[in-house]
């Protein structure tokens, strides 16, 4: 149980494991391109478990089902903001689809077994949307509203680039987040474990997203025929180089300052040269935090023709572009150098990466916050290698971190659950995490 000032006790965590079932179970599949069920009843959802604890909240749609919710609460009761401005929390409502055939438990039950939740959005990121409605519920339900003003934000389509969610408030109702100086947000705060030691990750930083149609045309003609001018022939070499290239290790500030403190649990100094040594020993998330000293390129879709026979005017490629903050134009010019004369670069979406410094007052009230509740673990800043919403309020200028504590075993592959089949989250990993906000909300 917590206490805070003026409050009665209350238990942050009371309803963290019952409220990420039901959100799992409310279906906000988001395909892109305009498609699936939306947000909407995922939205009213959140916007009924705020209205029952007193707290009034208003939903933004950019189109029928697009659906975000923000909402104010705490702060001066004159309503006047503090010399150290509001804090934004916010989370995303949609999930990327799943397949149910592929998993062993369906993807939208909810269910609980061995010890963990199941389901899509599990951990990316109904489990954060989870914490802080238990953890709000729980602090308005008791009195102990914080003397901070904070702006809650559950948005739509953080998995399609936020296009028609935070990047719509931001640009259309950024009168909702007036005074706002820092920002907290999903995929940092969760537990790796490193020879024995946990090691708690908080994200300072992300990469900048290149989502990419590349096309090639050429000279339509008979298939039997010599032809020097083939679009397929053009797309297949520079999806081939793009995807076959060695970027080099770069090395941003939050990187130095994680690999400083791997280095020193395994007995040696950080170097660009072990960089990548140093990153295996993460295990199993060395696939997401490998990706975050270099930049990367991964053709995703390929499209042309139309007959065996017939060659194509036109062949189009899909690749997923990620730059790291400070080298984006090495990863522009390299990219046009890849793709040659005769492909083009189209953006399908285009956003700019970030990274914060590693201090100051938050910064530590996050590190108190999980040392209060696991005592000899390790916190460390690190980028990420995708992208969330703090792309799109960071146009804003708030300081933006991503903060979602999950004490994890070390044997979970938890980064293979993020877009994974039978994503799942541990039952007492979301009850830590609850725990945790609520300490972290009590002096943020």
């Amino acid at each position: 149980m917590s206490t805070d000032a003026d409050s009665t006790p209350y238990d942050p965590s009371g309803e963290v494991v019952e409220l990420c079932r039901e959100l799992i179970r409310i279906d906000t599949s988001n395909y892109g391109e305009d498609e699936g069920p939306g947000e909407r009843k995922a939205a009213e959802y959140v916007a009924t478990l705020l209205d029952e604890v007193g707290i009034e909240s208003r939903l933004y749609e950019s189109t029928p089902g697009r659906t975000s919710v923000v909402a104010h609460w705490g702060g001066p009761a004159d309503g006047s903001v503090p010399d150290r401005g509001a804090l934004l929390l916010h989370a995303h409502l949609d999930v990327v689809p799943a397949a149910a055939e592929d998993w062993q438990v369906h993807p939208f039950a909810g269910e609980v077994q061995d010890g963990y939740v199941w389901g899509r959005g599990a951990v990316d990121m109904k489990d954060f949307d989870a914490m802080l409605l238990s953890v709000v519920r729980a602090r308005a339900r008791a009195g102990a509203v914080p003397e901070r003003p904070v702006v809650l934000a559950f948005t739509a389509d953080e998995e399609a680039g936020g296009h028609h969610g935070a990047q719509v408030l931001v640009e259309q109702h950024a009168e909702e987040f007036d005074g706002v100086t820092e920002a907290v947000g999903e995929v940092g705060g969760f537990s790796t474990t490193i020879r024995g030691q946990r090691l708690y990750l908080i994200e300072a930083a992300e990469k900048g997203m290149a989502w990419m149609r590349l096309t090639a045309r050429g000279r339509a003609g008979h298939g039997s025929m010599i032809n020097r001018e083939n679009a397929v022939t053009d797309l297949a070499a520079a999806v081939a180089r793009i995807g076959a290239y060695e970027w080099p290790v770069r090395l941003t500030p939050t990187m130095q300052t994680l690999l400083a403190a791997v280095a020193e649990l395994v007995g040696t100094e950080a170097t660009p040269d072990n960089a990548e040594s140093l990153i295996e020993e993460f295990g199993s998330a060395a696939r997401m935090l490998g990706a975050v000293i270099r930049n990367t390129t991964n053709p995703t879709m390929l499209g042309a023709g139309y007959k065996v026979n017939v060659i194509p005017t036109e062949a189009t490629g899909h690749v997923d572009g990620r730059f790291l903050p400070g080298y984006e134009d090495e990863f522009f010019a390299t990219l046009a150098e890849l793709c040659g004369e005769h492909v083009s670069i189209e953006y399908v979406s285009k956003q700019q990466p970030w990274e914060m410094p590693y201090e100051g007052a938050i910064v530590d009230t996050m590190t108190r916050a999980l040392l209060a509740e696991d005592p000899d673990a390790i916190v460390a800043p690190y980028l990420m290698s995708g992208g969330t919403d703090a792309k799109h309020f960071n146009k804003l200028g708030m300081t933006s971190y991503g903060f979602a504590p999950l004490r994890l075993p070390a044997e979970l592959d938890f980064t293979a659950l993020f877009h994974g089949v039978d994503e799942r989250v541990p039952v007492d990993a979301l009850e830590f995490g609850a725990r945790v906000f609520d300490r972290f909300l009590g002096e943020a």
